[in-house]
């Protein structure tokens, strides 16, 4: 098979992929009586370069996760100038001394999780102004794991009223990672527990294994990347 063959074999499969992936958001939402406008696809490309993000976005997605500030800043400002309307959204932990770079790039982040990181998006709100700012989601660790970032689901009210009227922040969001070995419908169903009774609408959660299941529980924001960029390179 020539370069070019291979190229649009990887362009049509990947575009199979999101189409099928679309077809099921659809499909879960109008089952729960939803309206699948109301479910955003996030593509999840990390780790992935820009030839394989090209095709996914010549197929009309504009929603994208990074985990790393670092590795979004190396291939998205390219992309950004010929997709001018994506929207970036980082979905890992974001160290403090990253704020401001991720503040300048990232159109949402889902991973606000300790006061510290609150202080510096505070101060990084005050030199923009709010109309500059990401939309911000904190993250719960609904499973308690001391090994993932989060809050715990007992101190998540508070957290996110501290959030609001000591540092001025707007929350709009929720976001978990089930752990890897729970049934993730439980988790799914505490985050949209705490998200009525804090008045926040957006719920980012369920993944490529169980995006169905987070759409049933409430997902506004599914993050989705094997099952439309496929498996990642080992180590990654």
């Amino acid at each position: 098979m020539s370069e070019k063959g291979s190229t649009e074999g990887v362009e049509s499969n990947t575009a199979f992929h999101l189409a099928s992936v679309r077809a099921a958001i659809v499909r879960s939402a109008q089952e729960e009586g939803r309206n699948p406008n109301d479910v955003t696809l996030i593509a999840v490309s990390k780790t992935f370069e820009a030839e394989a993000i090209r095709p996914v976005l010549l197929a009309g997605q504009r929603e994208f996760g990074e985990n790393r500030v670092q590795e979004a800043k190396a291939k998205w400002p390219a992309l950004k100038e010929e997709f001018p309307d994506v929207r970036l959204h980082l979905i890992g932990p974001l160290q403090s001394n990253k704020v401001r770079e991720a503040v300048a790039l990232f159109d949402v982040i889902h991973s606000v999780d300790r006061v510290s990181l609150v202080r510096e998006l505070a101060q990084a709100q005050a030199n923009l102004g709010v109309e500059r700012m990401p939309e911000l989601f904190v993250q719960i660790n609904t499973g308690e794991e001391p090994q993932k970032a989060g809050v715990a689901p007992q101190f998540a009210d508070a957290f996110i009223r501290e959030c609001r009227e000591e540092y001025g922040l707007l929350i709009t969001g929720l976001m978990c990672i089930p752990p890897a070995n729970d049934p993730p419908s439980p988790h799914f169903a505490l985050l949209n527990k705490i998200a009525k009774r804090n008045d926040i609408r957006s719920l980012s959660m369920g993944m490529s294994a169980d995006f169905e299941q987070a759409i049933m529980l409430g997902a506004t924001h599914v993050r989705i990347g094997s099952a439309i960029f496929g498996g990642r390179s080992a180590g990654m």
